[in-house]
């Protein structure tokens, strides 16, 4: 929702400049759809309009990719779009009776798996970009918190895609990129609030950090039943 009103209130998603239609349209899906998701009743369609229009988005970059394969700023958008894709699918599914609980924690688990390997990567490449984010209040130095956050999404990407502590790691995961929205997004938001970019990587990370957030809950979901199967 708080995507939407932000698309809204600059006629933009996420600085990409698309048609002005295209965006009104994503704007009113976000924002009702994000509304529908919060109720039982509703929450099915809503999270299949949610899915449909992050993979709108995640495709968008996908022109990016192959003028500058060699750029990974186009791949790390899509994969950011794509998390977003993967957490809506996944609510989706799991009020589905066509998934099995076995498929959908399989799935989930190597989509999301997919996208922190991407995150890592960027993470990685970017990496004095992403070291000049860290607070410079926070010890003992940006390059620190830069390269051991990178080493956390790397381990987080390992266990999803082995099924390794893949629960805790889904939900270190979350309390992570919450912990960056908080540190790294909502003080610059506050430092310069007529920063779109400020709007949206904040809404965004919040956004990333509730899908992953799915993403834990089904896993837990899955080992509390199988522990009472047994």
């Amino acid at each position: 929702m708080a995507l939407g009103l932000i698309t809204l209130a600059w006629h933009d998603y996420n600085g990409w400049h698309q048609p002005r239609y295209l965006v009104y349209a994503a704007a009113a899906a976000l924002i009702f759809d994000g509304a529908a998701i919060q109720f039982r009743r509703t929450a099915k369609p809503g999270a299949a309009v949610l899915s449909a229009v992050y993979l709108v988005f995640a495709l968008l970059c996908v022109p990016g990719i192959f003028a500058a394969p060699r750029i990974y700023n186009s791949w790390g958008n899509f994969f950011e779009q794509f998390s977003l894709v993967t957490g809506a699918a996944i609510v989706y599914a799991r009020l589905s009776s066509a998934w099995s609980p076995e498929t959908l924690n399989r799935i989930g688990r190597i989509l999301l798996g997919i996208c922190a390997a991407s995150f890592t990567l960027e993470q990685a490449i970017y990496l004095g970009a992403t070291a000049h984010l860290v607070p410079k209040w926070l010890p003992p130095s940006q390059m620190f918190w830069a390269v051991a956050t990178t080493v956390a999404f790397a381990l987080a990407a390992g266990a999803l895609l082995t099924n390794r502590m893949a629960l805790l790691a889904a939900r270190l995961l979350t309390m992570m990129l919450v912990i960056f929205g908080l540190l790294v997004w909502v003080p610059l938001l506050l430092s310069d609030p007529r920063n779109h970019t400020n709007w949206s990587e904040t809404a965004e990370t919040f956004a990333i950090a509730g899908a992953v957030w799915i993403l834990a809950d089904l896993l837990g979901e899955y080992r509390l039943n199988d522990h009472r199967q047994r």
